[in-house]
């Protein structure tokens, strides 16, 4: 059996490193955003199938069978995670937002394609106020073509990624395959941030990338960051700062306005916080170095979400920080493609 695959919303690759690794033929991925798909591009290591930039809306109509050169039937595997900052919990502003429809193109897709099974990953918050009619909609759609659909929430720490992660996975089975899918236990193994980033050295102080390891290279940090960050220990957010250090934004009780963990150190011997698009900057949350006055990396970042040590990125500082934040890691892409491809097998 061939377990073909499309990655829609491929992003850096996450999802299709991880997928391959569990035994998937990824014969597509596409993404509207060109800096992701010349990250997938610059990493023939892991990939050789082919990758465009293309908006999900002119992949319908039939052009992503076109494209493939498949029937409708024929796919295995559709997967993707729409693009959730719409329904982030952090995010303020409006509950309508445009990129709130991605999730039901995804819909329009799977329609479309008609794969064996698929795959959709998402925020948690996609079940909150601003995303629950949507993913209702959706589920009800899919269900009504012909699909037994399957959600849970999955925390990434379960699994080995070395990061807290909760988000929302949703399988879809065709009725001719079943309904009897069942996802994947948690594994048992805890890597722990000195477990993934421990054995790199100190970034140089000059700013400049370490030569060894292109993508680990240290911020400059004002003044008054420096002596926040020295301030603290392992684990410690702006609760544990001295009032006089405080932004006078968090001098209110984060009892009142939320935001505890920002201005904040990792912890050697637990998991990471969730790796966001602004892991980049320790302002953003506990994002410091467990013990050296720097935010972490964007290698130390890549490493927390699994991504392998030589895997390249392309962009700015900036948009290479949102890859790696945006991903799903590869380690828990591959266990969930694993428990769809033995349910398969066992059925057959």
């Amino acid at each position: 059996m061939r377990f073909t695959c499309v990655d829609c919303f491929s992003g850096a690759g996450g999802l299709s490193l991880g997928l391959s690794e569990a035994g998937f033929d990824i014969l597509l991925s596409f993404d509207v955003d060109e800096k992701c798909i010349e990250t997938l591009r610059s990493n023939p290591k892991y990939f050789n199938h082919r990758t465009i930039c293309e908006d999900i809306r002119n992949m319908l109509d039939g052009n992503l069978l076109s494209q493939v050169g498949i029937r409708q039937g024929e796919l295995f595997l559709l997967a993707g995670g729409p693009p959730c900052q719409g329904f982030s919990v952090q995010r303020i502003g409006e509950d309508n937002d445009s990129r709130n429809e991605l999730v039901l193109l995804y819909g329009r897709l799977v329609d479309e394609v008609r794969p064996l099974f698929f795959v959709m990953e998402n925020v948690s918050g996609i079940q909150g106020k601003r995303g629950k009619a949507i993913l209702s909609e959706l589920i009800s759609k899919m269900e009504s073509i012909g699909y037994n659909v399957h959600k849970q929430l999955m925390d990434a720490e379960d699994y080995g990624v070395p990061q807290r992660r909760k988000r929302i996975v949703i399988v879809g089975e065709r009725n001719d395959i079943g309904s009897a899918y069942s996802f994947p236990k948690p594994t048992g193994e805890k890597r722990t941030v000195r477990d993934t980033i421990g054995f790199l050295p100190p970034p140089p102080e000059d700013g400049k990338p370490h030569p060894d390891y292109p993508l680990h290279r240290r911020d400059r940090l004002s003044t008054i960051n420096l002596k926040r960050i020295n301030a603290l220990k392992q684990g410690q957010g702006r609760d544990f700062l001295p009032r006089e250090l405080l932004a006078d934004c968090h001098k209110v009780d984060s009892a009142k306005i939320g935001h505890r963990n920002v201005y904040g150190r990792m912890s050697w011997d637990d998991v990471a916080p969730t790796i966001t698009a602004r892991f980049d900057s320790f302002t953003r949350g506990l994002f410091g170095h467990p013990d050296q006055p720097r935010s972490i990396s964007l290698c130390e970042g890549a490493l927390l979400q699994t991504f392998p040590l030589d895997y390249l990125f392309k962009g700015t500082k900036v948009e290479i920080a949102r890859q790696i934040g945006n991903a799903v890691p590869p380690k828990l892409a591959k266990v969930i493609g694993e428990s769809i491809i033995t349910y398969y097998n066992r059925k057959k």
